[in-house]
């Protein structure tokens, strides 16, 4: 029975990062997407001008 309790963690592990990846992978686009986009171009925009100064 030890096999059992020595395995049963990191299997809860592996399923749960499972999920996580499906979560990561399923937010990706839709509606939110130019949102995002328009964050992320803006953040750009100020480190280059910072790094220009």
């Amino acid at each position: 029975m030890q096999y059992v309790s020595a395995i049963v963690p990191p299997l809860v592990m592996a399923i749960g990062f499972g999920f996580l990846v499906r979560a990561i992978i399923r937010s990706q686009g839709g509606a939110q997407k130019s949102k995002e986009d328009a964050a992320v171009e803006a953040m750009q925009a100020a480190a280059t001008a910072k790094a220009a100064e």
